[in-house]
């Protein structure tokens, strides 16, 4: 839970009654930076609508795009549950009243941050209700709670770069501390979802407990050049740091054809490829729009060859994060 309630006080004449946020989907790891680094882009991401009612408490009008699948109850969606949270911890439970309407954009368990896209529009949208009470740094740990609440893991891969924009560096979880790093102008992304269920937990248990030295260093040479290579827009750097010899070897079994699109990528002049999150949605990492949106053309058409649909989108890195819409 929250360690330190958060006491601020509320100008009900700024309330707002009605407000429409997006927030975007995400891309954990950035290959090599496993539960520490993320991105957030333009495109998918959810919406939340959010109207003051006359009486107090927190409902879900509707929810759009999750095929059924999310629950409309307002103490077990992870939306409305935090919503909720942010009420109380604001003692403003008994005088404020809520109903929310969800719109996913973005499949859930591809990989892309969804729980942390739907999580981050609430908050940002009950937030921007009051009239923007809290920063986005004291925003945070909400989104992080929800991310415990609807995966029971409370990380801050997805949510950080979803509440923050750009790319983020989680450098410590307790206490929650939380970098910004800077965007090269031309860095884009070309993802794609491929339409095979890989669960979270699955991909989860699949790694090692324990890792060989040898490993570890490459991977921590690969985390720092990464870093230095965001800092001085070198995508050579970029590109030879974004090597992943921890995760992804074994995390790769669980999405069909991942080698052969991971070349594809590269032939088509892709600085890296990987998975997203914990697929499986990869992304290839590339210098400007037209590699990115090359190497998912022939990418999806590869897995269509192979009976595997899928969807895509290309995005430059979000630099704002959520917004009104």
């Amino acid at each position: 839970m929250i360690q330190n309630k958060t006491h601020k006080k509320i100008d009900f004449d700024k309330i707002l009654d009605q407000v429409h946020v997006f927030a975007p989907a995400t891309v954990a790891n950035m290959i090599c930076g496993f539960d520490i680094l993320g991105f957030a882009v333009d495109s998918p991401g959810d919406e939340v609508k959010m109207y003051r009612t006359a009486e107090p408490g927190v409902r879900i009008r509707s929810i759009q795009g999750d095929e059924g699948r999310l629950p409309l109850d307002p103490d077990k969606n992870t939306v409305s549950a935090c919503v909720k949270m942010l009420l109380r911890e604001l003692d403003l439970q008994d005088d404020i009243g809520v109903e929310i309407e969800l719109i996913k954009h973005m499949p859930i368990g591809s990989g892309l941050g969804s729980s942390s896209a739907s999580t981050v529009a609430g908050l940002f949208a009950i937030n921007t209700l009051l009239g923007n009470t809290l920063t986005k740094d004291e925003l945070m740990p909400y989104c992080v709670e929800g991310e415990r609440l609807a995966c029971g893991h409370g990380h801050a891969d997805n949510v950080a770069p979803a509440l923050m924009g750009g790319i983020t560096l989680i450098r410590g979880q307790e206490p929650l501390d939380i970098v910004k790093l800077p965007v090269p102008q031309d860095l884009y992304a070309g993802i794609v979802f491929p339409q095979v269920d890989v669960p979270t937990r699955d991909a989860r248990q699949l790694i090692k407990g324990k890792v060989q030295l040898k490993d570890a260093v490459t991977q921590w040479g690969n985390i720092a050049g990464l870093i230095s290579g965001l800092f001085l827009s070198d995508y050579e750097l970029i590109s030879r740091s974004m090597h992943d010899v921890l995760i992804e070897p074994t995390r790769a079994i669980l999405i069909p054809q991942f080698y052969e699109m991971k070349r594809i990528a590269l032939e088509h002049g892709a600085l890296s490829f990987g998975i997203s999150g914990s697929g499986p949605s990869v992304v290839a990492i590339t210098k400007g729009k037209a590699v990115a949106k090359a190497a998912t053309e022939h990418i999806q058409q590869h897995l269509s060859a192979n009976g595997i649909d899928s969807l895509k989108f290309v995005s430059a890195v979000n630099i704002e994060g959520p917004k009104v819409l």
